[in-house]
């Protein structure tokens, strides 16, 4: 039952007089008064609760290209929510006054209110982002169930620090996650920048999800100027995830800019990202992407058969759709890898980012 401490979770296991929660991989033991590092799951008379449940603390409507997700759904509009809290402590966190707020707070909502709120906003999906989304799983879980009942999907914006328990859990309601390693996948970059001792349970949770779930998944590695643009280790992921996800797999160089503690860095040199882009296809991926550059061509989908064009993308906007009702090629036949087509009403998509009014109640 939910109360003002939230409500008991799902995602832990009890062992030697401690509470050992297995939301991601930092696996926090906990005595009963404590509360983990993400500052929203803690221990309450000797069970673990998940403190925000029914809390949604900021609510936006974006186009799905937002998260980036561009091989599935396109051009679909998505209704976001996040919690308060997060498991990483990311120095350049553009979204720090929630990841970084150790304090419960926010709008209550239960999942029935969220699906409800979802569909007024005639959204066709939710995503779970602006903080990492498996901290508060149980959740996203229950609101995921219902909003698939309803005929929406469910996305994941995630740095991929799971657990197998966690990704069980989302097997049951999510449809694509947009896993981003948030800098670079060096061990010392991760250890300073991010507060993780290592890259590798991400890689697993990968592995997990590949092999026990039908999840669509889509790379994003963002690229941090000086500290975190390594063109060896850009080159060692691009490898990992032809090998282990294929070549079909969608990875996107986002562009960084300056924030919370990493405001003395510049703005990532768009050759930086041209770079990125060019190992990533050297590895043999098909669907390489920058991002956060409005307007310039690597934002793109070209078919991996001609070489030509085949969606044109602004930003966030689709522009020109050159597939036909099986996304083939219209120039060669070639079947490209997306998910779905845009609504027609979507191209251009509707590139409309807007800030959700929660009523009392919802």
């Amino acid at each position: 039952m939910t109360t003002t401490l939230g409500k008991e979770a799902t995602l832990y296991r009890e062992q030697d007089n401690r509470i050992i929660c297995t939301a991601c991989a930092r696996y926090c033991r906990l005595a009963d008064g404590q509360i983990g590092l993400c500052g929203i799951r803690g221990v309450v008379n000797g069970k673990l609760h998940l403190l925000v449940y029914g809390k949604v603390i900021t609510g936006h409507v974006d186009p799905i290209e937002k998260k980036p997700v561009t091989h599935y759904m396109p051009g679909t509009k998505i209704f976001s929510i996040a919690t308060t809290g997060c498991n990483w402590l990311c120095q350049y966190c553009q979204n720090f006054d929630i990841s970084q707020r150790r304090k419960v707070e926010g709008l209550d909502a239960s999942p029935e209110d969220v699906v409800r709120l979802a569909k007024r906003y005639r959204s066709e999906g939710i995503a779970y982002t602006y903080n990492e989304p498996t901290i508060f799983m149980e959740y996203a879980h229950d609101i995921g169930v219902i909003a698939r009942r309803e005929g929406l999907i469910n996305i994941f914006v995630t740095n991929g620090f799971w657990t197998p328990d966690s990704v069980k859990l989302a097997a049951d309601f999510l449809d694509c996650a947009t896993v981003d390693f948030k800098g670079n996948a060096e061990p010392g970059f991760v250890q300073r920048y991010i507060g993780i001792p290592s890259p590798e349970p991400i890689f697993q949770t990968l592995l997990e999800m590949r092999d026990k779930t039908k999840i669509h998944i889509e790379i994003t590695d963002l690229v941090v100027p000086q500290i975190g643009d390594n063109l060896e280790y850009a080159r060692r992921l691009a490898r990992w995830v032809y090998e282990n996800l294929g070549p079909d797999t969608p990875i996107h160089f986002l562009r960084f800019h300056p924030d919370y503690r990493l405001m003395n860095l510049p703005w990532t040199p768009v050759e930086t990202l041209e770079r990125h882009w060019k190992i990533a296809k050297e590895e043999g991926l098909r669907y390489v992407y920058v991002g956060n550059v409005p307007g310039h061509p690597y934002e793109n989908t070209y078919c991996p058969g001609c070489g030509v064009v085949v969606v044109e993308r602004h930003g966030f906007d689709i522009i020109d759709w050159r597939l036909d009702e099986k996304n083939r090629c219209l120039e060669c036949g070639y079947p490209v890898a997306i998910i779905g087509r845009p609504p027609k009403k979507s191209v251009p998509s509707r590139n409309r980012f807007i800030p959700v009014v929660w009523e009392k109640g919802e």
